[in-house]
């Protein structure tokens, strides 16, 4: 099945890929009202206003209020929506500055964080700093290669110095290049994916731990495809170097958990609708008969579908949800 989208290209032919493929989370896992309500009681009166995450509704009558990472019940065990709240924290989104990436920066920006996106092309970060700040957003942008341990590491080390903390990171850059039979796979092709990939993840986790373990609370979600379960020909190299960073996830979720840190991987669905088919014929006839067969029968929004579901990982309110892959496509493997 494919999945993925172009990001970003170069004269090799590779391009920073935004990824994609596989079911959904609810949004209304993050929104405020379907958390907040408690059983057996009277809604309390709503003391503050909606934001763009909905952590907050007047009409369900929700209190908003800080929560810590190790949970904040009621003596009814109702949960407090504003564990939901995104806002003042800080996220670092690689490979944020365009496609899946803009779109969460957008998003999480629109709930009230402070996001820090990479990308590699000058001309892609200088577009998304207008954006951002046209929005009104807090953000800092940097042009940085996700295969640079030393320059990702510098990012993170100005994003605590700029704000002072590091609450979460979407691990969301990854170099790709064209569909390409596993028989024609080149050393430099493998080189490039896991570079970029499994590699670059790891140095930008490695780069946020120091700082999330100190704070007690830490969210990281990383990115990959559900082509690693599907096997979709032409994208060997690609699924490959994602089954990797789902692994990384896992020993991450298992040796950070008690540091207050959780690790989730998503796999978006977000690329047909931005592909040009005349770049690559195969990926489209691909994607237009995956979608001929398939449950919403579209391909994901980044702002409005992929988002919320990331946001929800990022916050306080999945303190109890680590080391799990959680496909955000629509029920696209639901497909035969």
């Amino acid at each position: 099945m494919p999945s993925g989208s172009t990001k970003s290209s170069s004269a090799n032919s590779s391009a920073i890929w935004e990824r994609s493929s596989a079911s959904s989370i609810s949004a209304a896992a993050l929104n405020g009202p379907g958390i907040g309500r408690n059983s057996g009681r009277s809604p309390r009166l709503a003391s503050a206003t909606h934001d763009a995450c909905g952590a907050t509704d007047h009409a369900m009558g929700v209190t908003i209020r800080d929560v810590t990472d190790s949970g904040d019940f009621d003596s009814a065990g109702a949960f407090e929506a504003g564990d939901g709240d995104l806002a003042g924290r800080v996220v670092v989104i690689t490979g944020g500055t365009k496609g899946i990436g803009i779109g969460l920066a957008r998003y999480l920006g629109g709930c009230g964080a402070r996001v820090a996106v990479t990308g590699r092309r000058q001309d892609g970060v200088d577009a998304a700093t207008a954006e951002l700040a046209g929005l009104g957003i807090d953000h800092l942008a940097r042009s940085v290669n996700a295969a640079d341990a030393d320059a990702t590491a510098e990012l993170v080390a100005d994003v605590f110095e700029r704000w002072g903390r590091v609450d979460g990171l979407v691990a969301n850059a990854q170099s790709f290049r064209p569909t390409t039979p596993l028989i024609e796979v080149s050393e430099s092709d493998m080189d490039l994916l896991y570079n970029t990939g499994p590699k670059g993840t790891l140095w930008a986790m490695q780069a946020v731990y120091p700082h999330m373990r100190e704070a007690g609370f830490g969210r990281i979600v990383t990115m990959a495809t559900s082509m690693g379960f599907t096997g979709a020909a032409g994208y060997g190299p690609y699924a490959a170097s994602n089954e990797a960073i789902r692994s990384l996830t896992r020993t991450a979720a298992n040796e950070w958990g008690r540091d207050g840190i959780t690790v989730n991987c998503v796999l978006p669905a977000s690329v047909a609708h931005r592909l040009d088919p005349a770049s690559d014929p195969q990926r489209a006839a691909a994607f237009a008969a995956m979608y001929d067969n398939h449950p919403i029968g579209r391909d994901g929004d980044p702002e409005t579908d992929i988002a919320p579901a990331v946001a929800f990982l990022l916050s306080p309110a999945s303190r109890y949800v680590t080391g799990q892959t959680i496909s955000v496509d629509g029920g696209g493997l639901l497909r035969p």
